[in-house]
């Protein structure tokens, strides 16, 4: 699978991501200690960085997940999201950390801040994998982050092509 066409430049490789994904799971762990935890997983991408966060924390926590889409072409988001799964878990008065693969223009999760703060969690940040700032459309804060990329189609860990590429252990620009 790895010598695929489609896959082009590596732009983290593996042993960066799973050194990455231990540094953040400690400052997780320490900033959430004693604290009522839940992760918000976005579906499907987060999946993979979301197991081996929860891996390495060193605190409770509680886990849900949400799907979103997003209209738009298949490459680029739109802002107009509609969610296709929605948390089991009720979040009042507790602290909920979202778990993103990749924040591109920023819009799609801007919806998920706004949705999720409007059901009166005691604090809402997010961690996100993967950040592009060039194509980012909107102010977020994101308190967590993983690695910023350049401005390039990513596959791998978690991130798809028409749903394929997600199980690389590494994160590569799509080739044109």
């Amino acid at each position: 699978m790895h010598d695929d066409d489609a896959i082009g430049e590596i732009l983290v490789p593996a042993e960066d991501l799973e050194r990455r994904v231990r540094e953040l799971a400690r400052e997780v762990s320490r900033d959430y200690a004693g604290k009522d935890l839940v992760l918000v997983g976005v579906l499907k991408g987060a999946v993979f960085f979301l197991s081996d966060l929860m891996r390495h924390l060193e605190i409770p926590c509680e886990v849900d997940f949400m799907a979103v889409a997003s209209y738009g072409s298949a490459t680029k988001s739109s802002g107009v999201v509609r969610i296709l799964k929605d948390l089991d878990a009720v979040i009042e008065g507790r602290d909920v950390l979202i778990v993103e693969d990749i924040v591109d223009s920023g819009l799609t999760l801007q919806y998920l801040l706004r949705n999720l703060a409007g059901r009166n969690p005691r604090s809402l940040e997010v961690c996100a994998l993967l950040i592009k700032p060039e194509r980012r459309k909107v102010d977020l804060r994101t308190r967590y982050v993983g690695f910023e990329i350049p401005n390039r189609f990513a596959i791998g860990y978690g991130l798809d092509h028409a749903e394929r590429y997600r199980n690389l252990p590494f994160v590569a620009a799509l080739k044109d």
